[in-house]
């Protein structure tokens, strides 16, 4: 059976991270013919509303929607992870399987411990992963070095400053709807759940005014997603830069 190689791969480290903040240029990526796919490091198992079970059906569907290729879980402990050589080995395997040349990941710092930890762990992986002498065997074959070209945080909850940003207004319904398809962890007036800061009844408005806010950077564009740099990117045409 043929491998997929992945043009794009975004890792979060709870099911729902990718949607909320890369689902934009996930979605852009997938229209313009790119392979794109998604790394849940964890199942959200110590997330305050719903279960890892309701997690793990939503999260699938926001796969579907979305329309990537594969989407896969390094089973890692919510909460309870670490940045150590067990972990950064849980990760490379996905990485050398599907070859992304780009990878996004998590925010640097951010109200969510686990996030800045993720962002960490998920850009050692990334290097480590380019590293000949670390062996990795995936469904019984030996695999081989891989290392992506870039990696990039998406901006979540803290409105940490971009480095640059992405045009997503054709695709800002879509994501919504995609987002929405996490029912359990967002405003739901029947449930009878704890109220989580993403479950209130203005969070999509405050989805809607982040992603606003991102494009103000770009002329003639209403909706877009924020970026930091891993390490200085460079383009082959300045035309490129709006």
């Amino acid at each position: 059976m043929t491998s997929i190689k992945a043009d794009i791969l975004a890792i979060g480290v709870h099911p729902d991270d990718v949607e909320l903040s890369a689902c934009g240029i996930m979605l852009q990526q997938i229209a313009l013919g790119r392979i794109g796919g998604i790394l849940d490091l964890t199942h959200g198992e110590l997330g305050t509303r719903g279960s890892a079970e309701i997690r793990a059906a939503e999260a699938k569907a926001a796969a579907n929607l979305m329309g990537v290729s594969f989407r896969e879980n390094a089973g890692l402990a919510d909460g309870f992870f670490e940045n150590n050589p067990a972990s950064v080995m849980a990760i490379i395997p996905f990485i050398r399987e599907y070859k992304p040349e780009i990878v996004l990941v998590n925010a640097p710092h951010d109200r969510h411990p686990d996030h800045g930890r993720a962002a960490k762990l998920s850009t050692d992986a990334c290097f480590y992963s380019g590293l000949s002498k670390i062996e990795t065997v995936w469904k019984g074959k030996v695999q081989k070095p891989w290392r992506p070209r870039a990696v990039y945080h998406y901006i979540q909850d803290e409105q940490l400053k971009p480095d640059f940003v992405v045009d997503i207004t054709p695709f800002i319904e879509k994501k919504m709807e995609i987002l929405r398809a996490f029912k359990s962890q967002f405003y739901d007036p029947n449930s009878k759940e704890p109220v989580t800061p993403i479950a209130q009844k203005d969070f999509m408005d405050f989805m809607y005014a982040k992603n606003k806010i991102f494009a103000r950077s770009i002329p003639g564009a209403e909706y877009a997603e924020g970026f930091i740099c891993h390490r200085i990117p460079g383009v082959k045409d300045i035309f490129d830069l709006v």
